[in-house]
């Protein structure tokens, strides 16, 4: 079975944009944070810690992936704000507290509705110009590292 869902996982990636890579990275983080939440809630203690050590290798990943030179002042403030989240997080093994993974949860989902809102505008932008083959439109501006 795990190889089936290591399959389905490599097709699921196929065919997607970096920025959609991006969002389906930041899904995971989320994901991740709301297991733990839901384990130190029934008191499952090595869970959540489990499920916050998966977060923060799904943080780390958004982190180390950052080029500050082409993204330049978004990638540094995007770096801070993935150490700020990993900050909460080694907190939130320490303490247990439940409001510092609402407010990764919430900081998370923010910068991922941005992400998202650029993979629709990339998506339209390539599907207009599929449909005009005479008129090429680049995206200008954008430029992605993952």
């Amino acid at each position: 079975m795990n190889n089936n869902v290591k399959k389905y996982e490599a097709v699921d990636t196929l065919g997607r944009t970096s920025v959609e890579l991006v969002v389906k990275v930041y899904d995971g983080a989320i994901a991740s944070l709301k297991q733990a939440a839901g384990a130190y809630q029934k008191g499952q203690t090595k869970e959540g810690y489990d499920s916050i050590e998966k977060a923060k290798k799904f943080v780390v990943h958004l982190y180390t992936t950052l080029d500050e030179d082409k993204g330049q002042d978004i990638a540094r403030r995007l770096s801070q704000l993935y150490a700020y989240v990993i900050e909460k997080l080694n907190i939130v093994q320490a303490t247990k507290d439940l409001s510092l993974i609402d407010d990764s949860i919430t900081v998370l989902s923010n910068v991922r509705e941005g992400w998202d809102q650029l993979a629709g505008q990339i998506k339209h932008t390539t599907a207009k110009t599929e449909n005009e083959p005479h008129q090429e439109k680049p995206v200008r501006g954008v430029s992605f590292s993952i």
